[in-house]
């Protein structure tokens, strides 16, 4: 009778053991469907291979490029036309549509660390959120494939629009110039300015990556902080031998139609290059490749 009795137990601790390495199997494979991004907001559990993602920030035209669905994005995404075929389901939203975004079921929440509703956002799914301009317009798109689990596809990415990039501005300094200077400009309102080189709209490509020259003037007011309000009539001492002209709409801007903006070199020598700065607004994957085939063509005839 004994020897039945630790024959039973020994069969029941077997059983036990048998559920619990099925249960820590099931586990793992549930495990095994996430990882951990270490964000400002603190260390995320994400999942590999998202399926549902909302954007709250300028990053919409990496997770395009990187083939990640998106169901939500803010306006300034929506209103790009760049994106259009791959957004033409999704949503828009803002940090202020708390419902609007959980009724989108997303598995993936990405925004800016000053996103509105914090607390509410990351109940809705994992939230990671970005310190703006905390990496390069670069590492930003890196940042952006690990934490969509990317990252490989991301950095030869970056790695391939360097090369790209660099050939494109020797190109462009060969045929205008070593000395020759590009100015970044955009009417906004009532309001002009003129543009450092990080702060979307192309600089990043003329100024760090093509290694373009930016007048003196826009060197020192605008570089620092990125950007600098003028008026038409300073507009000139800002004015490169090219200039970029950023629009919003179809409309030419007021101060496109003074006589200081006519007496502008670059302007009497049709080397304005116009751009819908709705296309023009970012500086991720998606936008980038576009800025640079766009600087071919005007400036090579590419």
């Amino acid at each position: 009778m004994k020897k039945l009795i630790i024959a039973f137990i020994a069969l029941m601790v077997l059983a036990l053991a048998a559920c619990g390495g099925k249960e820590e199997t099931k586990d793992k494979k549930e495990d095994s469907g996430t990882f951990t991004y270490k964000a400002v907001n603190g260390d995320i559990k994400v999942p590999k291979n998202p399926k549902r993602v909302v954007v709250l920030a300028g990053y919409t035209g990496d997770l395009i490029k990187l083939g990640i669905p998106v169901v939500g994005a803010d306006q300034w995404s929506m209103d790009n036309p760049q994106f259009k075929d791959a957004l033409k389901d999704a949503k828009l939203i803002s940090d202020e549509d708390v419902e609007k975004i959980a009724e989108l079921k997303p598995d993936l929440i990405i925004g800016y660390d000053t996103v509105k509703n914090k607390e509410k956002i990351e109940k809705i799914a994992p939230t990671v959120l970005f310190t703006y301009n905390a990496y390069d317009y670069l590492q930003q798109a890196v940042e952006i494939g690990k934490v969509v689990n990317k990252e490989k596809e991301a950095q030869a990415w970056v790695d391939d629009f360097k090369t790209r990039a660099a050939d494109t501005g020797k190109e462009i300094k060969a045929k205008i110039g070593e000395d020759a200077t590009v100015s970044v400009i955009e009417s906004f309102g009532k309001e002009i300015y003129v543009y450092g080189n990080n702060w979307g709209r192309g600089t990043e490509i003329l100024y760090q990556a093509m290694k373009l020259n930016m007048p003196e003037a826009v060197k020192k007011d605008a570089l620092k902080q990125g950007y600098y309000a003028v008026s038409s009539e300073v507009l000139k001492k800002y004015a490169g031998d090219y200039m970029i002209l950023s629009v919003f709409g179809d409309q030419d801007p007021a101060f496109t139609k003074t006589k200081y903006y006519k007496e502008i070199p670059a302007v009497k020598n049709n080397r304005v290059f116009r751009v819908n700065a709705n296309e023009f607004y970012f500086n991720d994957m998606m936008t980038l490749d576009f800025q640079l085939d766009f600087f071919k063509k005007s400036f090579l005839g590419k």
